[in-house]
């Protein structure tokens, strides 16, 4: 049964270890702000996964709770700089971050995007029917995000068209 349960295992440890780190991220977080969670670009997604990989590290005592605040603290100091830098210089954000990609313009398919976004048709199809459109005459435009994310704009009966402000910044090809 030591593989269900060891006596030796640090379950007081872990307990009070969970709630010191949910108390230093909930205070780093606050400090540095709600962007250090977002996932806007491919590097706020490394950072969401290395930021779990510390908590995890932490919290199994393969280190300390100060050294595994510390860092996520320096992590946070990180996201919270190339935000910064982002806005002072955006080549930096060029460089580091995929610009969305139009995969649909109104109801014409890019065959060229999809295929450099290394989606596939089946894929679009498949987000279609997830935002309920059931002509491609409804499509206005679907956007492949800096995410991953496939974000379709689609109207409904009395809808206006769509806002130009909506594809600033969506690469039209590849």
């Amino acid at each position: 049964m030591e593989w269900i349960y060891d006596m030796k295992d640090p379950i007081w440890e872990t307990l009070l270890g969970s709630l010191l780190v949910f108390i230093v991220i909930i205070i780093l977080t606050r400090i540095v702000g709600l962007r250090s969670f977002a996932k806007f670009t491919a590097y706020d997604f490394a950072f969401t996964v290395a930021i779990g990989s510390i908590i995890s590290s932490t919290l199994t005592s393969s280190t300390t709770i100060v050294h595994g605040s510390v860092a996520i603290a320096s992590l946070l100091f990180l996201t919270y700089l190339f935000s910064y830098l982002q806005r002072k210089f955006p080549a930096l954000s060029t460089a580091i971050s995929n610009k969305p990609l139009l995969l649909m313009d109104k109801d014409q398919i890019l065959e060229k995007n999809l295929k450099h976004g290394r989606i596939e048709k089946t894929q679009l199809i498949a987000k279609l029917r997830e935002a309920n459109v059931l002509d491609f005459n409804q499509v206005e435009a679907v956007v492949l995000e800096s995410t991953g994310a496939i974000s379709v704009l689609h109207k409904t009966d009395g809808d206006t068209s769509l806002h130009k402000d909506l594809l600033e910044g969506v690469r039209r090809e590849p």
